[in-house]
């Protein structure tokens, strides 16, 4: 079921790599409790997804399952190189050391010497500017000690990425952040764009999944008929056009192989403006909504 003919998009950074533009991800359904029992569901999953030629890989410390996406990558048999790999760090501490010492650590249960994006995985447990500015300064370090090739941050809001900018050596590379036809994030897109910030998209199916039915179910039959795809497949196809990376992920290994159509067809921008449109009829917000608060648009 191996999809040779496909080529997954590459999207330039502003440190000059280049991320593939349709991620899998080991995050929400895959995500683990404990850590200490290896889910072998998780590493065949893994392996599932590389074979089918998802080499950009999303994992995190939080997820508990860095042990889990490290063993996948191990028994795929592809060599790293290839490899495009993303974790992140929860909750620093603020103290001297901590992003080494939690960077090392998943890199020992990744099984790496160094990952390819490294971030920040939110700004909330920050309790001022200086916390922010002093922990980014920590990420430039382990990007210096090619402990990470590329450094970036999740979830940050306008705000937190102009406290970071004001005493950064080096500009964050990429801002994940949570994104779907209800939920555009305009203000954080543009900010992201005006400052040479990639921005890479989790739930990016929420349209389709979490928040069905509503306005944009009445414009993606149409593109289904005309491009012979999905509703899925449309959605990560409409981030893909507006130079954002979804990361998706499934347990069946067909759908997966049909996410890759993604890649094949290209949304004109009337159809995108169509989606948008439809989009903005409605606001929903899966994740952290509590924590964006009164901001939950941005």
């Amino acid at each position: 079921m191996a999809n040779l003919n496909v080529t997954i998009p590459a999207l330039k950074l502003n440190d000059g790599a280049s991320i593939p533009m349709l991620a899998y991800g080991v995050g929400t359904a895959w995500g683990k409790k404990e850590e200490s029992k290896l889910d072998q569901a998780i590493v065949d999953g893994v392996k599932t997804a590389i074979k089918l030629g998802y080499y950009h890989l999303d994992g995190a410390e939080s997820y508990k399952n860095e042990t889990e996406l490290g063993q996948g990558i191990k028994e795929s048999g592809v060599d790293r190189s290839k490899l495009f790999v993303t974790t992140k760090v929860w909750e620093p501490t603020g103290e001297a050391g901590d992003i080494e010492r939690a960077l090392k650590q998943s890199l020992k249960k990744l099984q790496l010497d160094y990952v390819d994006l490294y971030l920040i995985h939110s700004p909330f447990w920050a309790k001022s500017e200086q916390d922010l500015q002093n922990t980014w300064a920590e990420m430039e370090a382990v990007q210096r000690a090619g402990l990470a090739k590329t450094i970036g941050v999740s979830n940050y809001r306008p705000q937190d990425l102009e406290a970071v900018l004001k005493t950064a050596n080096v500009i964050p590379a990429v801002n994940q952040i949570e994104f779907h036809p209800y939920l555009q994030r305009v203000e954080t897109l543009e900010f992201n764009k005006k400052h040479g910030i990639a921005t890479t998209a989790y739930g990016p199916l929420t349209a389709v999944t979490k928040a069905a039915p509503g306005p944009v179910d009445d414009v993606f039959p149409g593109l289904e008929k005309k491009y012979a795809v999905s509703a899925g497949e449309i959605s990560l196809r409409w981030c893909i056009d507006q130079d954002v990376v979804p990361i998706t992920t499934s347990s069946k290994e067909q759908r997966l192989s049909d996410y890759l159509r993604a890649t094949t067809f290209k949304l004109t921008p009337a159809e995108i403006k169509q989606i948008n449109e439809a989009g903005q009829q409605k606001h929903f917000r899966g994740f952290w909504e509590k924590k964006f608060g009164a901001e939950s648009r941005l």
